[in-house]
């Protein structure tokens, strides 16, 4: 339990070096956006990858080699998407949720907080942690793609050309 053997303390060092480096690499060959975390989808495939390292180091039944097409197969993937995605807007239906608006004008949309099972006590708690006290000061909040509440004061929301599309 504490300790089997130095053998499989260098399998750790070697394997987990040499996929390191490959994990490393193929980040650059896939570009910046491989590990944003612009919205779910995004959040799952990093949380894979993290998955697929340890595995990789762990568990000596993985080989290297293995690991690194599993790390491949997964970025390029990843890459297909986000690439189809830049180019066919409608395809990100697939793997991203829209923002959404929850409150306007400092009034609550009940039908938007039932669809993004946001609670009342929710919206408050969020719109107290931005330092507000009256949810009339409040323009706008919307639930991000990430899941993430941008809470925008009465104040600043402008001519709303940043808000999600109503009609969307």
């Amino acid at each position: 339990m504490w300790f089997d053997s130095w053998s499989d303390i260098g399998r750790v060092l070697a394997v987990g070096a040499a996929a390191y480096v490959s994990l490393v690499l193929l980040l650059r060959l896939t570009g910046k956006r491989a590990l944003t975390q612009l919205n779910a989808f995004d959040l799952v495939v990093t949380v894979a990858l993290g998955s697929i390292l340890a595995t990789v180091l762990l568990n000596s039944d993985v080989s290297w080699s293995e690991g690194l097409a599993a790390l491949a197969l997964l970025l390029v993937l990843q890459f297909l998407v986000t690439w189809t995605s830049s180019r066919w807007p409608r395809s990100l239906t697939v793997v991203r949720a829209e923002p959404t608006i929850i409150l306007r004008g400092g009034e609550p949309l009940p039908k938007a907080m039932r669809d993004q099972r946001i609670t009342m006590d929710e919206l408050r708690q969020a719109v107290r942690s931005k330092g507000f006290g009256d949810l009339s000061d409040v323009g706008v909040i919307v639930v991000e793609t990430d899941g993430s509440l941008s809470i925008i004061s009465a104040e600043k929301v402008g001519r709303a050309s940043a808000l999600p599309d109503p009609e969307a």
